[in-house]
């Protein structure tokens, strides 16, 4: 007898959406409406979404603080700048091991990002104020590590009670001389997520580091890396690469980075940007002050790792560096087609959500696609409207209260090394042949019509999505890794790439394939039920029954 395969409800995404929200109240359900957008992007006609505002109280939201995103995200992965958190040591736990970010020791040997430095506040302190201590916390550091850089973080109740950090910051420098010390004023409640603190980290960085260093770097095809962090590793693999072809990377900022890359950061020809949330607004005031262009590239995915170092080579219109790179790539396809021919038979046809803060949503499913995977929905933690619509749409964005808390720098050319890189008629030469500058379309277009874009994703909406779509895959961050893996589908951390990566690069294509390979065709996740779903309950009796 012929069994007959169950099939499946296909839902329509009006229906999903409607299912998403129904439960909420009607105000909420109409503010939450405008954050889920089903996707009908044509070029650059994409629906209005609503992103950047402040997530809804009472709902578990998967964001970050402010706080989060300057110290964690942003000045976590320097090497060689001390970072002190002024505050409770309740915050400073954020500051230590939660994040994956790797580092080299260096030519030097210095190496900071490993310590936890905390000025423990007391209630004490928040009483009558914590100054003096932070004033002798600098001091203790400075006398212990003598390093080139302390960055002092603000978290909540500092901004509450008024520490004047920036002073202090100010005083501990000309006390030293020969210590560059600066604060953030990073307060965990500053922002709408953790998007703020990227904004007030980068700000700072660009005030009182970027061009300090005006000894010329050696090295061709000098290029600054923006927005990539070096989770896992991947940092080494875009490095490995860059050596590879003779491409000079000044800085990244901020993966495996050091007070020196910052410094020296305006003497590169041309800036990549990988996490345009994160960063785009430094690539900006680096082409205002110092004339460097800037170029969207993304190394996450085999064919978007060629595709970035050609656009590379060819804004140099050097001949040697363009055959070097074809010689590059001729070189490390092999290891990733091979693990693909392997892989693909197994994972072809699955399908993948993506909620992931930064870019990794959008860059992630270059990966996706390569191993024959449907993202169904995609979303960010802490984007803004150009994040999934492109930066056409920034001229419209409104600026509101949580903008404007955010403080904006103002840039003019540098009077003495205020440098074009390119001449206005080579700029649009190379635009006419493809390279395009300051240049992002966004997650939307990207993604197959029909598909979910939800922006700030939460817990409740995670499990619904699942439960109706039933995924192969879920990708996200830590907050949500278990509660979804209970539901029987494999949750892929891609904030901290959990014990994996690297993932960048073609080296990390090929450790990617394998990994996800091994998740969705791994029976464990059919066996998460609790021992009540297996079993029926115990019954029992009153004696006197």
């Amino acid at each position: 007898m012929a069994t007959v395969k169950k099939k499946m409800v296909q839902w329509d995404p009006t229906d999903i959406k409607a299912e998403l929200i129904k439960k909420y109240p009607p105000k909420v359900a109409r503010k939450r409406s405008k954050q889920i957008l089903i996707n009908e992007a044509l070029e650059n006609e994409t629906p209005e979404i609503t992103a950047n505002v402040r997530t809804i109280p009472g709902i578990i939201t998967m964001r970050g603080c402010t706080y989060a995103g300057c110290k964690g995200v942003i000045m976590g992965p320097t090497r060689d700048i001390v970072n002190l958190v002024h505050g409770p040591i309740g915050c400073s736990f954020y500051a230590w091991l939660t994040r994956r970010n790797q580092t080299g020791p260096g030519p030097d040997g210095e190496n900071y990002m490993n310590y936890c430095f905390s000025t423990d506040m007391q209630d004490s302190d928040i009483i009558f104020g914590g100054e003096k201590k932070l004033s002798a916390a600098i001091q203790e550091v400075y006398d212990i590590m003598h390093p080139k850089s302390i960055g002092v973080f603000a978290t909540c109740p500092v901004g509450l009670i008024g520490d004047d950090i920036h002073t202090v910051a100010k005083n501990m420098k000309e006390k030293f001389g020969d210590c560059n010390v600066f604060a953030f004023s990073c307060e965990g409640y500053k922002g709408v997520s953790q998007s703020a603190g990227h904004h007030i980290a980068n700000n700072q960085i660009f005030r009182h580091v970027v061009g300090e260093n005006d000894e010329p770097k050696e090295g061709k095809y000098k290029i600054n890396l923006l927005g990539e962090y070096n989770i896992g590793g991947d940092g080494f693999e875009i490095d490995r690469i860059f050596r590879k072809c003779g491409i000079t990377n000044i800085a990244t900022f901020s993966g495996n980075s050091t007070y020196d890359q910052f410094a020296s950061a305006h003497q590169a020809d041309l800036n990549c940007v990988m996490c345009h949330r994160s960063i785009n607004y430094v690539a900006d005031m680096l082409e205002t002050k110092f004339g460097i262009p800037w170029v969207k590239v993304n190394f996450i995915g085999a064919q978007s790792t060629a595709k970035s170092l050609r656009k590379i080579a060819a804004y140099f219109e050097d001949q040697d560096l363009i055959d070097t790179v074809e010689k590059v790539i001729a070189e490390e396809m092999p290891d990733v087609e091979t693990a693909i021919s392997d892989v693909l038979p197994r994972t072809e046809g699955k399908t993948a959500m993506l909620f992931v803060g930064g870019s990794r949503a959008h860059h992630y499913q270059e990966l996706f696609k390569e191993l024959g995977m449907k993202t169904l929905s995609a979303g960010y933690e802490f984007a803004h409207r150009d994040d999934y619509e492109g930066r056409q749409v920034i001229p419209f964005l409104k600026v509101d209260a949580d903008s404007r808390n955010i403080e904006e720098i103002e840039v003019e050319a540098d009077e003495t090394r205020y440098n074009p890189r390119k001449s206005k008629e080579e700029m649009e030469a190379l635009e006419k042949s493809g390279v395009k500058f300051k240049h992002y379309d966004g997650l939307a277009p990207d993604m197959d019509q029909g598909s979910l874009i939800i922006d700030d994703l939460n817990q409740y909406e995670a499990e619904k999505l699942v439960e109706l779509l039933k995924p192969d895959l879920f990708c996200a961050g830590i907050k949500e890794k278990f509660s979804i893996q209970k539901l029987g589908v494999p949750m892929k951390q891609l904030h901290s790439y959990d014990s994996g990566g690297p993932y960048a690069g073609f080296k990390g294509a090929v450790n990617f394939y394998y990994e996800i390979d091994r998740l969705v065709n791994s029976k464990v996740w059919s066996y998460m039920k609790a021992p009540w779903q297996e079993n029926p309950q115990l019954s029992a009796a009153y004696v006197w029954e």
